[in-house]
């Protein structure tokens, strides 16, 4: 960048080539991780993705966010958003809707038939992935387009998992999960269907697979002994939510009890109601906020009539009606019995206690520990068998399907590293990008766009999707919310107010530069930079 002037003193020296020598400290661009990344449990690039999203490059963004995660359709609806909780924009007016603008891309994508390309060459080594669910269906996308041949065997008669079987169709259209699922299979993915493995070292022996990725899920309720008579109709959730995939509905009754507090009761609950139930009343042993279910999702079985019963407990079920015992916090938080006891009418107990993974088929895998029910894995995922890897709900983590598609993206990365004889080292983390770190006076204010819903009246009859989505025009303006976070956004800020010329602007998508020649380290370019992308670093003279 040429200087039009400048300062010249009788000895010859420019004034402005003296300033390093008496500048105290320099102007540094840096680069933060913002909070909403750090708080992704699939580790998703959302700044990034955002950023060509508000520029209105969907394409982009959303092959931006296919570099980690290759269900975004499915994930803008089911994920619980840990990154909008996290999102600093919420320290100002409301978080971004950032759950909300990946779905709008994901649908986008569907619709226009994107896809990624398939690897031009192979690596020659062979990937058995054991679960088609959120996890194995996500290591097997990253596995393929990193060149290996991947094959993904499903017990079950449709691919999916939880998805599919766990999750209705109210709050996750199939249609929706089909395409996701097609489009991994379009890359090369070998998907076999009702072939369950039952000798996972002999299958891999036998027919070629240099390593493994188990990913079954938690597909077996919990049960626990609830004295019943003989007429009294009881099943689990799991059964129940199973069941709405097949042609043959369960006849469940006017009115259904479900015994448990998390999402899978909720979800039992509300499909009861779907089905006819003119009462569903979920049970449980504490209080709301003790709930493990997602307040959400409390909040919408609420609207559509769900009743709730708290600090109770099931004691006996017959025939039309259950035996509900009061219960009282204790000074820990655990419940106690009071012997206060209720009877309450129900047709049909269900029973959504929790779940747990079939483990047999790595029982007689030497060296694997199973404890508490799921298989303990070092930090790459890796059980103590070399070259078998484990992920999903089968492993000590929260059972999401935002953890599944990070356990079956981080699984990816090491396998792939294991399979070449290296070992896969994560990038060192960036600083925390803070709120304290923003000039929050340029950003005016922009109310969070709320996502249109199902009349509640019309839930009662319909499995129709009760969450809708945003068009285009309030998707761009959402990701236009975002504070682009301890990242240069190239606004032009610190080249403008700089009092000395001493910013070089280096062309679009190149950033700036600081001539440190002529800059005197006043700070003016940090204390005006919006995003906090600009530090002040001591001179070493």
């Amino acid at each position: 960048m040429e200087r039009p002037f400048a300062i010249t003193l009788d000895v010859g020296t420019s004034l402005a080539n003296r300033t390093g020598s008496w500048r105290t400290q320099r102007p540094v661009y840096t680069t933060l991780i913002p909070p909403c990344n750090a708080a992704c449990p699939a580790g998703e690039n959302c700044q990034a993705w955002l950023y060509a999203a508000e520029e209105g490059d969907y394409r982009t963004a959303w092959e931006r966010i296919m570099q980690d995660n290759p269900l975004p359709a499915v994930m803008g609806r089911v994920c619980y958003h840990p990154c909008e909780s996290a999102c600093n924009r919420g320290h100002l007016d409301e978080a971004v809707g950032i759950n909300s603008v990946e779905r709008f891309l994901g649908d986008l994508a569907i619709d226009k038939g994107w896809t990624v390309p398939a690897p031009a060459t192979s690596t020659g080594r062979k990937v058995l992935v054991v679960g088609a669910g959120p996890s194995g269906l996500t290591a097997a996308h990253h596995l393929r387009r990193m060149g290996h041949e991947v094959q993904i065997r499903e017990a079950g008669p449709l691919a999916g998992g939880m998805m599919r079987f766990g999750i209705p169709s109210y709050r996750l259209p199939r249609d929706i999960l089909q395409a996701e699922i097609e489009r991994i299979c379009d890359l090369g993915v070998d998907l076999r269907l009702n072939c369950p493995v039952t000798d996972l070292r002999g299958t891999m022996r036998t027919e070629g697979f240099d390593a493994a990725f188990v990913a079954v899920g938690a597909h077996v309720a919990k049960h626990t002994q609830i004295p019943a008579g003989e007429s009294a109709r009881i099943l689990d959730a799991v059964t129940l939510l199973r069941s709405m995939e097949g042609q043959d509905k369960p006849m469940l009754g006017r009115r259904v009890v479900v015994y448990g507090g998390g999402n899978t009761a909720l979800d039992a609950a509300r499909t009861a109601k779907r089905l006819g139930a003119t009462e569903a009343v979920v049970v449980y042993r504490r209080t709301r906020d003790r709930m493990p279910a997602h307040d959400i999702e409390v909040e919408e079985a609420l609207q559509e009539g769900v009743l709730m019963r708290w600090l109770s407990t099931i004691r006996q079920a017959d025939e039309g009606k259950v035996l509900m015992e009061r219960m009282e916090l204790d000074e820990t938080g655990f419940p106690q019995p009071t012997g206060e006891v209720e009877e309450l009418e129900a047709d049909t107990l269900v029973l959504a206690l929790g779940q747990d993974a079939d483990l047999r088929l790595l029982q007689d895998v030497p060296g694997v520990t199973i404890e508490n029910g799921v298989v303990q894995v070092g930090d790459d995922l890796m059980t103590a068998e070399p070259g078998i890897f484990a992920g999903g709900d089968m492993v000590p983590s929260d059972r999401t399907v935002t953890v599944a598609v990070g356990h079956g993206r981080k699984a990816a990365k090491n396998i792939d590293a294991w399979l070449r004889g290296t070992t896969y080292q994560a990038p060192p983390k960036s600083e925390p990008a803070t709120f304290d770190r923003l000039n929050t006076w340029y950003y005016s204010d922009a109310p969070r766009t709320v996502r249109p819903v199902l009349d509640a009246a019309r839930r009662h009859s319909t499995f129709e999707e009760v969450v809708g989505g945003l068009d285009e025009s309030t998707a761009l303006f959402e990701a236009r919310r975002c504070l682009s976070c301890g990242n240069c956004f190239e606004c032009d800020n610190c080249y403008g107010v700089c009092p000395d010329n001493a910013v070089i602007n280096l062309g679009p998508g190149q950033g700036y530069r600081i001539d440190l020649d002529y800059c005197k380290g006043c700070g003016i370019c940090v204390a005006e930079c919006p995003c906090g992308a600009i530090s002040l670093e001591p001179e070493n003279h």
